[in-house]
């Protein structure tokens, strides 16, 4: 069974700065690959779903894992709709569990 991988406009706009944030430290083309990257590896949580850690007490349904162990991406798997939804990429370290709870109660 394969999902469908959604990311949330917040989640784009984090990778977008990313990006920028990279390409301002080092170089365009190491950012763009590291972006693509995260994507890919987002993408392919439509094959296995589950992966990650739950964090429920951060948000329902919310899992977490790592890419590169400098990258939380944060996302919710609906298996009634075999939808992933990623909420957000978190680079270094970001406080991603207040950023969420805030977003969830703002």
């Amino acid at each position: 069974m394969t999902y469908t991988v959604a990311f949330s406009p917040k989640a784009v706009t984090q990778l977008e700065e990313l990006e920028d944030y990279i390409t301002q430290a080092g170089s365009p083309v190491i950012a763009a690959r590291y972006v693509d990257a995260i994507i890919t590896y987002c993408e392919n949580l439509s094959l296995f779903p589950l992966r990650g850690i739950s964090r429920e007490d951060v948000l329902p349904t919310l899992r977490t894992t790592h890419y590169r162990h400098t990258t939380i991406i944060a996302f919710t798997v609906d298996a009634d709709t075999e939808t992933v939804s990623i909420l957000g990429v978190f680079y270094g370290g970001q406080d991603y569990a207040a950023l969420l709870q805030d977003e969830d109660n703002g």
